[in-house]
């Protein structure tokens, strides 16, 4: 069985409707740049969308990203 790469595991995430976090990244994926992964997925026609989210601390910001879907 061919392990997927962190790339296709995330986006699989992202195609079932997760949201995905930087830490949902390193933790289930362990994927520490998030982001670049985002930006190649979205190079490659996916139309993902991100929220800036506030910590629950109110101290600090970070993105989490979102297959948006198209229903015909």
């Amino acid at each position: 069985m061919n392990k997927a790469t962190q790339k296709q595991s995330i986006l699989n995430d992202l195609k079932i409707g997760l949201t995905i976090t930087p830490i949902d990244a390193l933790t289930k994926h362990g994927c520490f740049r998030l982001a670049a992964v985002v930006f190649d997925l979205r190079k490659e026609g996916h139309n993902i969308t991100t929220v800036a989210r506030t910590k629950s601390d109110g101290k600090g910001k970070f993105a989490s990203y979102k297959l948006k879907t198209t229903w015909f």
